[in-house]
């Protein structure tokens, strides 16, 4: 009998076996194997009764039987099974079902934050028992995202066309959205800029406009900060040109004396380890990282590379750093950079809705830099590990001290101002450039006067607030509490993959069908589109999470007091709501081109780049074959009763009909159809791709139903005449004014 260990990942596997060596066997659950039953009252899989969520669970799709299938054979006789899946919400609720699917009797849960020898086998030493509020706040969470998908999605089919609503994908979008109707609402306003330029070396801003620069101007955007809030300073700028010719006379006819200088160090503290936001911000903002890709290459690092895990586990909220590590981090800056180490190390506050189980993104060995680890690591997946190493190092140093120097200078009425900042002792930057150097200003005393060379004058235009990029719309989710570190990436790609944004120059935009969703949920339900609403539903789930709440009380009232009477409201605010011109239409209607429509295909959903050929051409095959598949009345319902299909090209360049739910995985693949009608219902002939008939197809009428079974025409090898596979039931017709079909 052999111990077996299950994780989530395959991805795992060769570096856990290699940690674990003989008497093991180690599988993969490959995510979730189990999903709500599309069964009972509106296909829910789950219903309420005397305030209790009855639940049924299926095998997730094919892929699920199999998996279950094969790990069922492998516990059969197991001494002991260890599930070992991720250390959070999810990874709780996947062992669970795994319990239930394969009525496991001797089991234990371990967890681990790092897949390193001694982590993993010290988690197998202390296993732990399965947390039941985990598993139930991750049971709301399905269920309130299959209600919301449920009872929402299908106003938006029957109204915008929108594909999909969600809890926190609708807030998303909301953001989004707004923010674009502040740019198309902005009015650009003139403005000028005055600097003096004096033989001293240096130049000096008017006063009124050197109030308008943001402090440190250079903070290197690669650190993933947002600049500040500039609007009240905008105030202050000279708005006519006028003035800034008054402004400019002066400067030139008056004498320029150094009013007064000041100059003081500043501590500059390192920035607090990386989690799931600030990685991804960083990544976005160093390397233009989306945080899909960001999360996708963090997660190779974290499941190893030659048999040891690189970093910690990559989705988590907590600053925290073990003992462990902090003790090893400071022994190799002791070693590699004494003048970078504080006496004490220092201590970053985790916010209170962190999951405090978990640590800060780390590399599982200080001594393994960046350097070292060159040789074994592809070249993103060293550029996201160099972040986190750096960063790890560099949150244990000494701040930064700076110098800040400014210099007032009168000339008559006026009053410029020139900044600068140098660095006295680099600290922390030593490992993590966020500041960089603003030109040093020379010595000069006060009542000095000063050479003035020039006085320029720029005129400038007030800008609209900027769209948002994948990292800083990162960062707003987690301020306003959208989402949690497991699904920031996930809710922007669906947001893409639903085709409600695009990405413009790496900013994200609104398409005319993602503002018309919005404003439809905005008027319909306005709640389910405010930041505030859902944030509490966030915190609602994480009180679960920690036990003090109850999840089938939560999820009855939020059902019944909220959604239900919100949706009846909406129905009827909805009704009349137009259609959102080459939208999908709800009897399966795929997406329209941009010729003239105004519709923006994303890189991501249906005429996406994953399949072959450029995106111009692929949406052109879609729009085509959709239309054809209207023309001859062949549309697919949905398998489990959700609603329309849309098609997609796959990667092997096979059209298919996806069902536009996004809970959904069902598929169904797309026919293309022969000019030949059926000779006995007159119903359109799918063309079945065959490699061992005639002509490398054959024919199969398209209304089984009428008929009562299939009926199939194969080519005559010698009279290359189609004949019914039972005997012919009349000749084969063209149907007028019906182009020829690909063939």
């Amino acid at each position: 009998m052999s111990r077996v260990l299950i994780v989530e990942s395959p991805g795992k596997l060769k570096t856990l076996k290699k940690i674990l060596g003989a008497g093991w066997q180690i599988e993969a659950s490959v995510g979730h194997t189990t999903e709500l039953a599309y069964d009972g009252p509106k296909r829910l899989g789950f219903e309420f009764k005397e305030g209790k969520v009855i639940t049924h669970y299926v095998p997730r799709g094919d892929r699920g039987k199999e998996v279950l299938g094969k790990l069922r054979k492998v516990v059969k006789d197991a001494e002991m099974v260890y599930l070992a899946t991720d250390p959070d919400r999810e990874g709780e609720a996947i062992a669970w079902h795994l319990v239930d699917q394969l009525k496991l009797k001797r089991y234990c849960r371990v967890a681990y934050t790092q897949i390193t020898d001694a982590a993993v086998k010290k988690a197998i030493a202390n296993p732990i028992t399965l947390n039941t509020s985990l598993i139930e706040s991750q049971r709301a969470r399905q269920c309130l995202d299959k209600l919301v998908g449920f009872e929402v999605s299908p106003l938006l089919w029957n109204s915008t066309g929108g594909k999909s609503a969600g809890r926190v994908q609708s807030a998303t979008l909301h953001l989004i959205c707004e923010r674009e109707r502040e740019r198309l609402n902005f009015k650009p306003e003139k403005y000028w800029l005055l600097k003096s330029v004096y033989n001293e070396g240096f130049e000096a801003l008017y006063e009124i406009a050197a109030q308008a620069v943001a402090p440190a101007p250079n903070v290197a955007a690669r650190a993933g900060e947002a600049p500040g809030d500039l609007g009240e300073l905008e105030k202050n700028r000279v708005r006519t040109e006028e003035e800034a010719k008054r402004i400019e006379a002066i400067a030139r006819s008056s004498e320029h004396v150094v009013e007064a200088t000041e100059q003081k160090i500043e501590p500059r503290n390192p920035p607090p380890p990386l989690i799931t936001s600030s990685l991804q911000q960083v990544a976005g903002a160093r390397y233009k990282f989306s945080p899909k890709h960001t999360m996708k290459v963090a997660q190779e690092l974290y499941e190893g590379i030659d048999g040891k895990g690189l970093i910690t586990y990559m989705r988590t909220d907590s600053t925290a750093l073990s003992n462990e590590f902090v003790d090893e981090a400071r022994a190799w800056l002791s070693a590699h950079a004494p003048e970078a180490l504080p006496d004490k190390a220092p201590v970053y506050k985790t916010k209170a809705d962190a999951q405090g189980a978990h640590e800060a993104i780390r590399p599982t060995s200080a001594e393994l830099t960046p350097e070292k680890a060159r040789a074994q690591l592809s070249p993103d997946q060293l550029k996201l590990y160099t972040l986190v190493w750096e960063r790890a190092i560099a949150c244990q140093c000494k701040p930064a001290r700076l110098s800040k120097t400014k210099i007032t200078v009168a000339a008559a009425s006026t009053r410029w101002i020139a900044r600068g900042t140098t660095i006295v002792e680099p600290g922390y930057l030593r490992f993590w450039k966020n500041l960089e150097e603003e030109k040093q200003l020379p010595l000069v005393q006060q009542g000095q006067k000063l050479k003035l060379d020039d006085v320029k004058t720029a005129s400038r235009e007030t800008q609209p607030p900027p769209r948002y990029s994948e990292p800083r719309l990162v960062q707003l989710m987690e301020r306003k509490g959208i989402g949690r570190p497991s699904t920031y990436a996930s809710t922007i790609a669906t947001l893409k993959d639903r085709e409600y944004v695009v990405l413009e120059q790496n900013l994200m935009a609104p398409t005319k069908l993602g503002m018309a969703t919005d404003e439809a949920l905005s008027k319909a339900l306005p709640d389910l589109v405010d930041t505030d609403f859902t944030a509490r539903m966030e915190t609602a789930l994480d009180d679960i999470a920690e036990g003090k709440a109850s999840w089938e009380k939560y999820l009855t009232e939020w059902s019944s007091g909220y959604l239900a009477p919100a949706v009846v409201k909406a129905r009827e605010i909805l009704k009349g709501v137009a259609r959102v011109e080459g939208a999908p239409s709800g009897t399966g209607a795929g997406p329209g081109t941009d010729s003239g429509n105004g519709y923006r295909s994303t890189g991501n959903g249906p005429g996406s780049g994953s399949g072959p050929g450029p995106m111009s051409e692929v949406r052109e095959r879609l729009a085509k074959a959709t239309l054809k598949a209207q023309k001859n009345g062949a549309h697919p319902t949905c398998p489990k009763g959700h609603g329309p299909l849309i098609l997609k090209l796959s990667k092997k360049d096979t059209f298919y009909w996806k069902c536009m739910f996004p809970e959904c995985d069902a598929i169904s693949w797309y026919a293309d159809f022969s000019r030949e009608k059926c000779p006995a219902c007159d119903s359109p002939m799918e063309k079945i791709p065959s490699k061992k008939v005639t002509g490398g197809y054959f024919l199969k009428c398209s209304k089984k139903a009428s008929h009562g079974e299939e009926v199939l025409f194969f080519k005559n090898r010698k009279t290359k005449e189609w004949e019914q596979a039972k005997g012919p039931r009349g000749p084969l017709r063209p149907p007028e004014n019906t182009p020829s079909s690909q063939s």
